[in-house]
C-alpha cells in the first residue's frame, strides 16, 4: 500500500480518545507478543498469569489487558466468534502496529507482531482425544473471507487448496476453500510437542461443520470425508471458526501467526470434554512461558 495514503474517517474508525474503534487501543497499548481469546472471561484466565497488569480496556466482546510475563510485554485480547469478528481485530491490531492514528498515514516502518490465537475446536480424528492440544500447521478456510481481498504471492496455497476440491469433490455452489500454512518460527518455538494437522475453519458452528439439528444438511457426509483429506501425509484434525482469516489476514499484513485450539469435542467418538478449562489453563501457562 502506498504509505502517503491518508486514510479517511470512514475507512479508518477511531473512538473519540483516538483508539482504533472496535479494539479500543493505540499504539501505546500494543505489544510485540499478542494472545487472541474468543472468549472475553478467558482475558482474566491469561491476566492472571501476569506478573504485572499496566492496561486494560474494553468494547462489546473485545476485551484486553496488557500485562508483564517474567519481564517480557503481552497482550491478550479477545475476539469473540467467526472469521468476522477475526477481520476486524487483526485488521485493527496491525492498524495499532503500522498507522499514525493522528495523521491517519501508514507508517514508513513495519512493525511485526507476534499473533498466537489460543482456542477451543472439535477433533476430526480418533486418536485426538478431549483436553489434549492442536496445533494449526495449515488452515483451510470455507468461508470465504479471503476472497475480498488482493492477497500477497506466495501467502495463499493454491496447491493444497486445488488438492482439497478436488479429493473433497467440492460442491462449486459453496465458497471456494483457500488454504494457508502457520507461521513455522512461532510453530517450532510455542508447538513442537503438541499434535499439528489441517484446520478447517468453518463460517458456522452448526450446519457449516455438519451438525444437524432441526434443519437437513445439503451433505451429510462432508464430515466423513473431511477427516481422510491429507495433504503431504499431513491430515485434517479439527474444525473451528477463526484460523483462517487470522492466518491469511496476518501473513497478509506481515505477521507471524499461530492457532492452539484445546480439543473439547471428538466429533469421530461424539465426546465432548466434562471440564475442559484445567487443559485451557494448562495451555495459557505453556505458551506465555515458551513466548
Amino acid at each position: 500500500m502506498n504509505c502517503d495514503k491518508k486514510l479517511t474517517a470512514s475507512e479508518l474508525v477511531l473512538t473519540p480518545e483516538g483508539n482504533l474503534y472496535h479494539i479500543n487501543l493505540s499504539d501505546k497499548d500494543l505489544s510485540e507478543n499478542i494472545i487472541l481469546v474468543g472468549d472475553p472471561s478467558r482475558v482474566q484466565n491469561v491476566a492472571s498469569f501476569f506478573d504485572k497488569r499496566i492496561h486494560s480496556s474494553s468494547n462489546r466482546e473485545m476485551v484486553s489487558c496488557k500485562g508483564f510475563f517474567k519481564g517480557k510485554e503481552v497482550t491478550v485480547l479477545s475476539t469473540g466468534m467467526g472469521v468476522d469478528n477475526i477481520d476486524i481485530v487483526v485488521t485493527e491490531l496491525d492498524a495499532c502496529a503500522n498507522i499514525n492514528l493522528k495523521t491517519r498515514e501508514i507508517n514508513p516502518v513495519h512493525r511485526t507482531l507476534n499473533i498466537i490465537r489460543l482456542g477451543t475446536c472439535g477433533s476430526l480424528q480418533k486418536n485426538i482425544s478431549v483436553n489434549e492440544y492442536i496445533a494449526s500447521k495449515y488452515v483451510i478456510g470455507i468461508d470465504g473471507i479471503m476472497y475480498f481481498y488482493k492477497n500477497k504471492e506466495g501467502v495463499l496455497n493454491k496447491e493444497i487448496a486445488d488438492d482439497f476440491i478436488q479429493q473433497m469433490n467440492w460442491d462449486k455452489s459453496l465458497p471456494r476453500p483457500y488454504a494457508v500454512e502457520c507461521s513455522n518460527n512461532l510453530m517450532d518455538r510455542v508447538a513442537f510437542d503438541m499434535h499439528k494437522g489441517i484446520t478447517i475453519t468453518a463460517p458456522g458452528f452448526y450446519g457449516p461443520q455438519g451438525r444437524n439439528i432441526r434443519l437437513d444438511l445439503a451433505d451429510n457426509t462432508i464430515n466423513d470425508r473431511l477427516k481422510d483429506f491429507s495433504y503431504n501425509n499431513i491430515k485434517t484434525t479439527n474444525y473451528e471458526m477463526e484460523t483462517s482469516s487470522l492466518y491469511a489476514l496476518g501473513k497478509n499484513l506481515g505477521h507471524n501467526v499461530l492457532t492452539i485450539c484445546t480439543v473439547i469435542a471428538n466429533r469421530e467418538k461424539g465426546e465432548f470434554s466434562e471440564d475442559y478449562h484445567p487443559a485451557i489453563n494448562r495451555l495459557i501457562e505453556t505458551v506465555l512461558n515458551r513466548l
